[in-house]
């Protein structure tokens, strides 16, 4: 009744029941190995009757160790120190510990993964039973000797090994998949396993440690521990709300704005190879297009379209002079046929078959209603855009807001310099244009381009419906600013060049200089 009644027992009992669990991991992962060569329908017998007699041999093992420690009659005396069979199982058995523990931790440091390799035919039932049951010999003298060195008292060793084996045998695939999911656990365990071998060597040579030291030490890890995976399960339900692409995106954009290890200036390291950080290095033009595909599904179809005040239509009511010189003055091939307005929309016909209409007097009207424009709404994601220009053949789809107003067209090339940067026509200014310390931008360039133009990303808001620099200079200024206007957006310093007072059409832009950029300089 006593033990029952101090705390400090109850303490090592339960510590003593943890380590013995994941002391006895190891065995279990053998265990499997030997149980698979047997037939399915055995395995699990296999397993239980291995464990069940391993149980009788360890219970027996940590008698007689538990009865040997007793032994303190001298035996030897080495340099002042006196050796009797207790301070010799001691110290042999911490050197055990202290070598189990560490090779442990260099296999699970390094990863290596148990052989389980095993051959085609099934093995002899017994044959593999008698196999568990040496086996486990072996791996539990770490075990008996851990129980004799966390506690003195031999029916609390007995308790605790017996739960620890019920344990193992009530769940040992649960056991075993915990332990492949938090490798934290194992390498704490072990390290309880260091400091207990310590001890025991300490023991050995004479020097007592009161056990509460290590019972204060274990506590106060499993304390810390315990916090961690709280946090690393905080941390994997946060990581659940996000969508896998979201989060495949941000690793592999973290992984791009790596900045390249710099080459040594050492004029004896001139030749040398390149390290494998430089040569696995993004190259630009790599990190502008994957940037441009892990976005693509969350921009808008305004960010990706021509806008319609950049639309070439051509109207069906002009006279057939008009039209021809109209299609011999532009480089496009495919014009949106329309009855007075844009919004007018007939069909969408290809300049070659519009001029060789005109040429034999053909109705223009008659003509583009053959090919009916194909219409998209706003509100359309870019991913499911791709599905309705593979069935527009080579054309484009017209973009409508939700009262049937054209708000702009997508072409296959659009998406193309959504991903890969601008390709200017023949009658086009790039966006984007180099100017001195700055950069001169249109009005209506898209903010994703010009993240990933001046490699920065926090222009774009998703919760915000900006889509052009523009846009974005007009929210943060309460209104269209006016030319010479300067406006702050942090890293950016937009200047106002060319305005009305119905739009931005051209801003200079220029970067504030992070300290790292001018280290590198």
């Amino acid at each position: 009744m006593e033990l029952l009644m101090d705390p400090q027992i109850w303490v090592g009992l339960l510590t003593l029941i943890v380590l013995e669990i994941v002391l006895g991991i190891d065995n279990l992962v053998f265990i499997a190995i030997l149980a698979d060569k047997l037939p399915p329908k055995q395995r699990d017998k296999a397993r239980l009757i291995g464990l069940s007699l391993a149980l009788i041999m360890r219970l027996g093992l940590l008698s007689l160790i538990s009865w040997m420690v007793t032994l303190t009659q001298p035996l030897f005396t080495v340099a002042n120190l006196t050796f009797s069979g207790r301070d010799l199982i001691m110290l042999f058995g911490g050197l055990f510990l202290l070598f189990k523990a560490t090779t442990e931790l260099h296999e699970r440091l390094e990863n290596r993964q148990h052989d389980d390799g095993h051959g085609k035919g099934y093995a002899s039932f017994w044959v593999v039973v008698l196999q568990i049951v040496v086996l486990d010999a072996v791996f539990s003298l770490d075990a008996v000797i851990t129980a004799v060195g966390m506690v003195n008292h031999l029916p609390v060793m007995m308790a605790a090994v017996v739960i620890a084996m019920g344990v193992m045998l009530l769940a040992s695939k649960p056991l075993t998949n915990f332990v492949n999911q938090h490798p934290t656990v194992v390498v704490l365990c072990l390290s309880f396993l260091l400091m207990i071998g310590l001890s025991l060597v300490a023991e050995g040579f004479g020097f007592h440690i009161p056990k509460g030291y290590l019972y204060a030490a274990i506590g106060f890890s499993i304390i810390i521990e315990f916090f961690n995976q709280i946090a690393r399960r905080n941390f994997i339900r946060h990581q659940s709300n996000v969508p896998l692409r979201a989060r495949t995106a941000d690793a592999i954009l973290r992984l791009m704005n790596g900045k390249r290890q710099t080459r040594p200036q050492n004029q004896h390291e001139d030749h040398k190879t390149i390290t494998p950080i430089e040569a696995e290095s993004f190259a630009e033009e790599e990190r502008y297009m994957i940037n441009g595909v892990l976005t693509l599904a969350s921009r808008s179809l305004r960010s990706i379209m021509t806008p319609r005040g950049e639309i070439s239509w051509v109207d069906a009511d002009k006279s057939k002079a008009e039209i021809r010189e109209q299609l011999l003055e532009s480089p496009h091939s495919l014009f949106p046929v329309c009855r007075g307005e844009l919004d007018e929309i007939i069909g969408i016909v290809r300049a070659k078959e519009l001029l060789v209409a005109l040429e034999n007097n053909g109705d223009v009207a008659a003509i583009a209603a053959q090919s009916p424009a194909i219409v998209v709404p706003e509100t359309l994601d870019p991913i499911n855009l791709l599905g309705v220009l593979r069935r527009a053949r080579g054309s484009f789809v017209i973009v409508n807001n939700e009262f049937g107003v054209v708000q702009g067209l997508v072409t296959p090339l659009d998406v193309l310099e959504a991903i890969a940067g601008e390709f200017p026509d023949a009658d086009e200014t790039p966006e984007i244009v180099r100017d001195g310390d700055g950069w001169l931008v249109k009005g209506s360039t898209d903010l994703h381009a010009i993240q990933q133009h001046l490699d920065i990303n926090t222009l774009v808001d998703d919760d915000e419906n900006i889509a052009s620099i523009a846009g974005l200079v007009i929210a943060v200024n309460g209104q269209i600013p006016k030319v010479g206007d300067i406006i702050e957006i942090a890293p950016l310093r937009i200047q106002i060049v060319e305005a009305n007072d119905y739009r931005v059409d051209l801003v200079r832009v220029e970067k504030e200089r992070s300290e790292h950029e001018d280290e590198e300089e």
